[in-house]
This record gives structure tokens, sequence and C-alpha cells, in this order.
């Protein structure tokens, strides 16, 4: 399949994109059977899911955590449209599209027999209601209101079809409408999106364990594939050790992504677990604040990049596992290209740059980082390699709602450390306002030319470009891409090899 094929359909004539999701009826003996139903002397089929970030709140349209749509997205709300293990569109609400020659209106179909979990249709005008109350929403997160700031309206054309229209043509808007600013809500819904949810996925929020847990349960009405367990609990832990030993006493079903890689070798008997390594779209970036005096200087950040051997700090940090890359893009992005090469690793070079940038005689900087695994752990490894050229870091370890508020709400860091972990992300480069406060109008020209290129492939070699220029312009150090290391029991099937959306997907996880 075309890359035009997997974006959008042919430009003329409704394409026919009917999504067919094959269930399997499950009866007894699935894995996580634990309580027993009392309106029923079938056992409770519940799931246990091993998690690290807990999400602060239900409420995906105001808080920018990606805890939140990694338990909601396609779950409990659905999009038109959703991306698949591969990257490729899929449809999912929206059983088929048309795009106009011009790129500016979309055309969606929507799947007839598609409702909410209360019963009501998912039709044209609860789409339409969606996108007028997240534009008319003055506390819309920043990330979702950059996403909706190009359509200029929604319209019924029929109960089945709604018309989206777009004020310039975008590669991107497509993909990211398969992400949290794409969910619907039911617009009967009156309740608070922070503690109570009103989707139509598979599944509806129960309840939130501040601090240890929150559970899922079957919406028993859904109009697709039923959903293959009674209730799904993602359980939370900070100890990684911990979580290992939950799921070596038989407590989890799945850890969703493994945060000690050197304890593989625990999950190695098959006849009682299998592990998936695959890629996801979390680039581990070392962040600069380029606000700061000495991080607006090329020569410094260059100096930073080649300073550390990013091989090294993989093999030591997380025992090898994960992909090298050296701009904002990942594997299963159709712009993906391998750019770990640019200001590759050369601490004598890194000096000579440091000393021609005013800086011979040292710098001291603040890398202030959250507390997760691969975080903490990175920040020693960078603080260790930039002695060696004669930087010194004083490494800061907070929680991650301080780091929320301190690093990336109010900017106080110089560097830091987290992994992004949102689908194709590189366009935040673009905005002077997110927390690195990057702001190159060469890159925003670049990356908006790329975006309304009419021309499929032309518009990928433009999204390219652009993020060549990222790389040589150092505008952070991309450490690595965090590998998809799932550890399940062997009991559990459907798990896709890649995390290429930000969603924990339920929707083909299965017991035998």
């Amino acid at each position: 399949m075309s890359f035009a094929d997997r974006l959008r359909l042919p430009k003329s004539g409704l394409v026919k994109a009917i999504a067919v999701m094959l269930g399997l009826t499950l009866g007894f003996g699935l894995g996580g059977c634990t309580t027993g139903n009392p309106a029923s002397t079938n056992p409770t089929r519940t799931l246990k899911v091993g998690a690290t970030l807990e999400p602060a709140s239900m409420d995906a349209w105001h808080n920018t955590a990606a805890a939140i749509p990694q338990v909601l997205l396609y779950n409990v709300y659905e999009t038109l449209v959703k991306v698949d293990a591969d990257g490729q569109i899929r449809p999912l609400l929206a059983q088929a599209w048309e795009v106009s020659p011009d790129r500016l209106t979309y055309s969606f179909h929507l799947n007839p027999a598609a409702k909410f979990a209360s019963g009501a249709p998912v039709d044209a005008a609860a789409v339409v209601a969606n996108i007028n109350r997240m534009k008319a929403d003055p506390k819309l997160t920043e990330t979702l209101k950059a996403q909706l700031a190009i359509v200029t309206g929604a319209a019924v054309v029929g109960e089945r079809e709604v018309e989206i229209k777009l004020s310039r043509p975008s590669l991107m808007w497509l993909y990211d409408m398969t992400t949290s600013v794409g969910m619907m809500l039911d617009p009967a819904f009156t309740g608070d999106v922070a503690s109570a949810t009103a989707g139509s996925g598979p599944y509806a929020f129960k309840a939130h364990d501040k601090g240890q847990s929150v559970t899922l349960v079957a919406n028993n009405a859904y109009w697709g594939t039923p959903a293959r367990f009674d209730e799904v609990v993602f359980r939370y832990y900070a100890d990684p050790n911990a979580e290992n030993a939950a799921m070596l006493s038989g407590d989890l079903d799945i850890v969703s992504s493994l945060q000690a890689p050197d304890a593989l070798s625990q999950f190695s008997d098959t006849t009682r677990f299998t592990t998936i390594n695959g890629t996801t779209n979390g680039e581990v970036v070392l962040g600069f604040n380029h606000s700061k005096k000495a991080l607006s200087n090329l020569k410094v950040r260059q100096a930073l990049t080649m300073a550390i051997n990013r091989r090294e700090l993989i093999d030591t940090v997380w025992n090898g596992q994960g992909t090298l890359i050296g701009s904002m893009a990942v594997p299963t992005d159709p712009w993906f290209e391998d750019l770990s090469g640019t200001n590759a690793y050369n601490p004598t070079q890194a000096k000579k740059l440091l000393k021609e940038a005013g800086y011979g005689d040292g710098l001291t900087l603040r890398l202030r980082v959250p507390v997760i695994p691969y975080a903490v752990k990175s920040a020693q490894f960078v603080a260790s390699q930039l002695r060696d050229v004669g930087v010194t870091v004083k490494v800061e370890e907070l929680d991650f709602t301080r780091w929320l508020s301190e690093v990336f709400t109010n900017g106080d860091y110089d560097l830091t450390i987290v992994g992004h972990t949102e689908p194709r992300d590189f366009p935040k480069f673009a905005n002077p306002k997110y927390y690195w406060r990057y702001d190159s109008k060469k890159f925003q020209q670049l990356y908006q030319a790329a975006d309304v290129t009419p021309d499929d492939a032309k518009a990928v070699a433009g999204m390219k470009a652009s993020l060549r220029y990222l790389a040589d312009d150092a505008a952070a150090i991309w450490l690595f891409d965090l590998p998809n290391l799932v550890i399940t029991k062997n009991t559990i099937t459907g798990l896709p090899a890649n995390a290429s959306s930000i969603s924990f997907d339920l929707t083909s996880i299965a017991s035998r």
C-alpha cells in the first residue's frame, strides 16, 4: 500500500475502506480470571496490566499527560480514524472518507452501527458537536488548540456524513485525528470528564484508586467486536523491580513497558512468558532550554551532542534495547531516516567547539529530570560524559508532577531528559512557546511548507528535510527511541510488535 493510500483516500470518488474487526469469542479460562460475579456463575474475566506513569485524571482535553490517552484512547474514546501498529491510518468510527482535490475538505462517512455507551448514535451531529466544543474551550491544552487551529468548521451533510473544512492543506491533520484531539465524547454527557467517561469504545471508566490503579469495565452495549475482558486493571508501579516481581508471581498478566531491561532474562521461560520487542513513538530527548545564553549557541549544542556516546548510553542505561535516532522521528514514521550520525560522538571536537564558543574554561548546567528509570539512568551517564569535556552537570531528580510544573510549564531548567511518546510530534519544535523555547524561523518555514504540499511524495521529502535541519541545528540530543518491551503471560495474545500510537490498545488483546 502506498503512502497516499494509507494517509488519505483518492481525491475523487468514495473509496470503500470498511474496517472489518474479527473477534474471538472467549469462554472460561481467561488469563487473570479472579473474582466471581454475583449475578452469574461465570468468573469475572480480569486483565491486569502493569504500567509506570499514572494519569492524574481522566481528562485528556485539559491535561497534557500521555498516561491519560494511554488508558482511554481507542479503549474508551474512539476516533474517526486510528493508526495501526505499522503507522498506517485505518477506519474506526468513520468507515470511509474522501478528500477534496484541494485537500481543504474531508468528508467522513460514519459507521451506521456506531453508538456511545449511552446508546446515543455517533452521528454527524455528534462529531460536529465535539469539534465545536473543543474549538470553544479556552482551557483546551495548547497541543489540542494547535491541532484544531486549521479547522474552520464542521457541518452535517447527512445523518451519517460529516464534512470538516481546513484553512489550508495539512499532511499532518489526519494523523492528529487519530490521537486525543479526535476522541469523541457523547454530547449529552454533563458530568465531569476528569472522573467519568462517556465514549463509544468497548470499555468504560470504573474507578481510579489514586496511587494504585485505574479500572475499566466492559461496555456491554458496544457496537463493534465485544470487549474480551469484563474488566481491565492498570496497576501503577514507581519501582520497576516491584512491577517485575508482580509479573513473576502471577499478579500481572502484562507488563506494558519493561522499565528495567536488564531484567529481560527473568522472563526467558517461554512456558510462562512471551516477550515482545518492537519500536515505539517514545523519543528519549535530552532537551535544551534555548532561552539560556549558552544553549542558544549552536557550537555549544553541537559540542554537548558530540560529547555523548549514544550507542554506549543505550548499552549502559537500557541494556542495549532501543533504536538510535538522530532527530524527532521513529522507524514507523513515513519520513523517518537514520540521522544518528549527525554530530556524531567526538569528544575532542566537542572540547574544541566549547573553546570556540567561549566556554573553554568550563560550563555549568542544571539537568533536571523526572524520576523515571530511563531518565534517571540517562542523566547519570550524561553527567559523566559531559564532565569529560569540561562541562559540570548538576543533576536534580523531581517527581513527575513537580517536573511538569517547574520544567515543562515554567521552563526552570538548563537541560532535561524525558520520553516524548506522542506520535508524530516533531512539529512541537515549530512552537517557540513549547518548553524547549526553540525559535527557529527556518525550521518553521521548512515544516509548514512540507505540511501544505499537496503532493504526498514531495510532502514526505519536505518533512525529511525539516528533520535533517533539526539534527544539523542540534535542536536537542535524541538519545534513543524507547523499545516496545512488553512482557505477557504466555496465555495472552494479540499484542502488536510496535506501539505506533500513544494508546495501550486493548481491542486486539485476548487470552487463550
